[in-house]
């Protein structure tokens, strides 16, 4: 094992190489939301979210700034007259700035061209893009939205820029005009379509250009990062480097590197969780699920591309089968509502929820329930008693950029017990080799994979589970990000000075 990347080693690589530039981190999603209650006290939730599962502890050991979509009901009344409040604890802390925006804002450029377009657009999972004038106004408005607040909140003209995901893909270039001292790194979490899937997308050369005017632009995958330089090498005057994996810009040279996202190591709900017999007895109590019975978890998003369907569908097929090596078996879905104004997701919700019905209507009896549908939100310190109570997870996505419950569910298992179970077209299937892997789109498959899962004897859970515990402590989130960091500090040595299209040359 390499010796472990910490908080603090985070910490001396901005000290040591970026001379303890600030670190500015845009997303949409923010690291937590505040929500008025029904009598009217004020609850802090923090979304089921891989962006602020990684995020969140390099903020924390970096002390910067995150500028984010204030989107929950109370989150006026907790920001001074600037926008900004304070996150974090004694372990470390940030400034979070909101940025607001109004409800036809909302809808054109997050439910309309990020969610309507660009989400189906990059992911293969059965639904089509689409695209309308409007929604790509309102995301060209929200961008510059958002570039103005980071202009607003740069100490001075040379902050690292830490542009996040597919909702502010213009946003590199913005900022590129208006602050060119920044480093600017651009990390797009979900997969990048391939050169067929993208020329669908009416203005996608605009969306390219924008990412280009970061120093960096960085993918979960090899196979992300060469499907962008194809759709960027079909302009007639790219210049590319492909062995290197560079492109030549008026600004310098930009890379495109690969950096699989991780968690935090150890978990930060490690140290007061209960054990993991404690977690195994009390969540089976307060689920109603018998003290012995064997659990199976699933921790998603509502989202199509999670293959939550079929999940059920191979769940059927399991219990149809009558399997006597697995007698009772549970199986908890927690479903986090996601884009609940957007049609698709409303009818997915339902025909989840009829699925859920029907299998428990057929297969259940007295005092027993084979499905358990949780449809809302679960804070991260439960959700990691859910991980240590389990004897699999399952993650069945159809397509995913990395998918971190993987690893979460992992860095909980201690014990050195527990299976995953994990879809092979999830970014996290290139790691975690200690899974076992499944082709979400074969039932049987899957089924079969369940079965296992939840047979596997405890010498085998072991050496799997030790394995994989082992690659995510030594690639956690703060070598992700020290890699990320250090390759801007490259970036920013390389740029004075330099003809970027002799160096691709």
């Amino acid at each position: 094992m390499t010796s472990l990347r910490t908080a603090r080693w985070l910490q001396s690589i901005v000290r040591r190489h970026l001379d303890g530039q600030q670190v500015i981190v845009v997303s949409n999603r923010e690291p937590c939301v505040h929500e008025l209650e029904p009598d009217g006290s004020i609850a802090t939730r923090h979304p089921i979210s891989g962006l602020v599962t990684a995020l969140d502890p390099v903020l924390r050991a970096t002390g910067g700034t995150w500028i984010a979509h204030g989107s929950g009901s109370a989150d006026r009344a907790l920001v001074d007259r600037f926008d900004r409040l304070q996150v974090g604890d004694a372990e470390g802390h940030y400034t979070l700035r909101r940025v607001w925006l109004t409800r036809g804002e909302e809808r054109g450029y997050y439910h309309g061209f990020s969610n309507g377009t660009l989400w189906p657009l990059c992911h293969l999972a059965f639904e089509s893009p689409r695209f309308t004038r409007s929604d790509w106004r309102h995301y060209e408005d929200v961008n510059r939205r958002f570039a103005d607040a980071v202009l607003a909140e740069a100490r001075d003209p040379h902050p690292i820029v830490l542009v996040q995901d597919y909702h502010f893909a213009l946003l590199p270039a913005l900022l590129r005009a208006r602050l060119p001292g920044a480093i600017i790194v651009a990390f797009w979490h979900i997969p990048w379509p391939n050169l067929a899937r993208f020329s669908r997308l009416t203005g996608g050369a605009a969306l390219v250009d924008g990412l280009l005017g970061s120093d960096i632009v960085g993918f979960q995958t090899p196979e992300h990062a060469r499907a962008f330089l194809d759709c960027v090498e079909v302009s007639p005057d790219a210049a590319v480097d492909r062995v290197g994996g560079l492109v030549g810009r008026p600004h310098g040279t930009v890379s495109v590197r690969t950096y699989p996202i991780s968690i935090e190591w150890p978990s930060r709900w490690a140290a007061a969780a209960p054990t993991v017999e404690e977690c195994r007895s009390r969540v089976r109590a307060e689920l109603g699920i018998e003290p012995d019975a064997p659990m199976l978890l699933a921790v998603d998003r509502l989202d199509y591309t999670k293959g939550i369907e079929e999940r059920l569908a191979a769940i059927r097929r399991l219990l149809c089968r009558g399997n006597a090596t697995v007698a009772r078996p549970v199986f908890v879905q927690v479903a986090a509502p996601s884009r609940t104004r957007v049609e698709r997701y409303q009818q997915l919700g339902e025909r989840v929820r009829a699925r859920v019905a029907a299998i428990n209507e057929r297969y259940g009896a007295a005092g027993y329930q084979p499905v358990v549908l949780l449809e809302r939100h679960v804070e991260p310190a439960d959700v990691f008693r859910l991980y240590r109570a389990a004897d699999a997870c399952h993650v069945n996505s159809l397509d995913d950029g990395m998918n971190l419950v993987a690893k979460e569910f992992i860095a909980a298992r201690d014990d050195g017990q527990g299976v995953l179970v994990l879809s092979r077209f999830a970014g996290a299937a290139r790691e975690l080799t200690g899974a076992i892997q499944v082709n979400p789109c074969d039932i049987d498959g899957v089924a079969d994979a369940l079965a296992d899962a939840l047979t596997l004897p405890p010498d085998e859970q072991a050496r799997r589970m030790c394995a994989m515990r082992r690659h995510v402590a030594d690639y956690n989130v703060f070598r992700w990000a020290g890699d990320l960091l250090l390759d801007a500090a490259a970036a920013r040595g390389m740029r004075a000075g330099e003809d970027p299209v002799a160096a691709i040359g």
